[in-house]
């Protein structure tokens, strides 16, 4: 998605939650630093045009539809880890870090692509998580993007993993593991499922 296209929304999201533009480019321009021009989004395409893509998000209902899984699969922040105790190794993981445990680094030592996003509340988990990746790695930022630091839609970390799915080509998009009516989260995570639900219905995955 050109970055124009997505700035009327990305400019709606800061206003509904009161985020700070300013916020979320010094973090972008942190993570540029920490990546230090390390930008494999050629292999995350490689992987996911063309062929059949399943985004795994963390609700609840995850590990009962994990029969739905095939192509490519793209996990959302912690739904790695719930695919890994099944088994599944994600082939990408997109994530602002809020879940990231040691699994990730494993998981990024055996080839899994992490997709690291900033945001102005992320930093601390950036400076600490970032050096410890050393794998595949792909930067992104939901602000303007900067060389080496993508902006590919979205704003939650399942909605931006089926952003990229769309926009780097996938043949088809599956979704398992999403609740969108959540109703078990508090305000804040209320909000962001209801922009995930608004993004989506954007590119023709109305959850």
């Amino acid at each position: 998605m050109r970055f124009a296209d997505w700035e009327p929304h990305y400019t709606a999201i800061l206003e509904y939650f009161g985020f700070e533009r300013e916020a979320d480019e010094a973090a972008a321009r942190l993570l540029a630093d920490l990546a230090g021009g390390r930008d494999d989004l050629g292999l995350l395409e490689a992987l996911i045009r063309d062929r059949p893509v399943t985004v795994c998000g963390n609700a609840p209902s995850l590990p009962d539809e994990l029969g739905r899984i095939e192509g490519t699969v793209l996990a959302a922040d912690a739904a790695a880890e719930v695919l890994v105790n099944h088994g599944i190794r994600p082939d990408a993981v997109f994530t602002d870090l809020d879940g990231a445990t040691d699994v990730f680094v494993d998981l990024s030592e055996q080839g899994t692509v992490m997709v690291v996003h900033a945001h102005g509340d992320n930093l601390p988990l950036l400076r600490h998580w970032v050096p410890r990746l050393p794998g595949p790695f792909v930067a992104t930022t939901q602000a303007a993007p900067l060389p080496h630091v993508h902006n590919l839609g979205g704003f939650t970390d399942g909605d931006r993993a089926v952003f990229a799915a769309d926009d780097l080509g996938a043949a088809e998009i599956r979704i398992v593991g999403f609740d969108l009516a959540d109703k078990n989260v508090d305000p804040l995570k209320r909000g962001k499922l209801f922009w995930a639900g608004e993004l989506l219905r954007l590119i023709g995955h109305d959850l």
